[in-house]
C-alpha cells in the first residue's frame, strides 16, 4: 500500500499572548528552503564512568520550531511584527509573548506546542546572490512542552 505524504496544505495556528491573542493562521511557507522544521532534541545525557560503565540521565530542553516563509507575504509582514514586538533594544520594551502553536497536517494529524517564545528573526530584506530574488524569510521558537497526534 502506498504511503500519501504530502505536505502540501499544511496550515499553522500561533496565539501570541500580547500580539496576537486572536492567533493568526501561516499558509504561505517557503519553497526554496524547510517550510515547518522540527528539529532533533535531546532528551538525554551519557557519560562514561571511570570503571566503563554507562552513565545516563534525563535532560530537559525546549522544543525548537522554524517557521519559513515567502518573503513580503502576509505571514511575512504578521511574523515580523511578532518579532519586532518581543525584540527589546533600548528605551523599547517586549511584549515577551507566550506563543502557542498549533500544525494542522493534510492527513488530519496535528502538533501543538505550548509555552513558547520567539527566538530568532530575520529583520530587513536579503537577496539570494544566484536567484537575485528575495529569500526566504525564517522564524525560530522554541517551547516548553508539545504533543503529536
Amino acid at each position: 500500500m502506498s504511503q500519501d505524504i504530502s505536505g502540501f496544505g499544511t496550515v499553522v495556528n500561533l496565539i501570541a499572548s500580547n500580539t496576537f491573542p486572536a492567533g493568526i493562521m501561516i499558509t504561505e511557507l517557503a519553497d526554496d528552503s524547510d517550510p515547518l522544521d522540527f528539529a532533533a532534541v535531546q532528551i538525554a545525557d551519557k557519560a562514561m564512568g571511570a570503571n566503563g560503565d554507562l552513565l545516563v540521565w534525563a535532560k530537559a530542553n525546549p522544543l525548537p520550531m522554524v517557521i519559513n516563509v515567502v518573503a513580503g507575504s502576509n505571514d511575512d509582514v504578521n511574523l515580523t511584527i511578532l518579532a519586532n514586538n518581543n525584540r527589546v533594544a533600548q528605551g523599547k520594551t517586549s511584549s515577551a509573548d507566550v506563543i502557542y502553536a498549533t500544525v494542522i497536517y493534510p492527513d488530519g494529524s496535528v502538533s501543538t506546542r505550548v509555552q513558547g517564545r520567539i527566538t530568532d528573526a530575520m529583520f530587513g530584506k536579503s537577496i539570494a546572490g544566484t536567484s537575485f530574488r528575495l529569500k526566504t524569510k525564517s522564524f525560530t521558537f522554541c517551547f516548553q512542552d508539545g504533543t503529536d497526534s
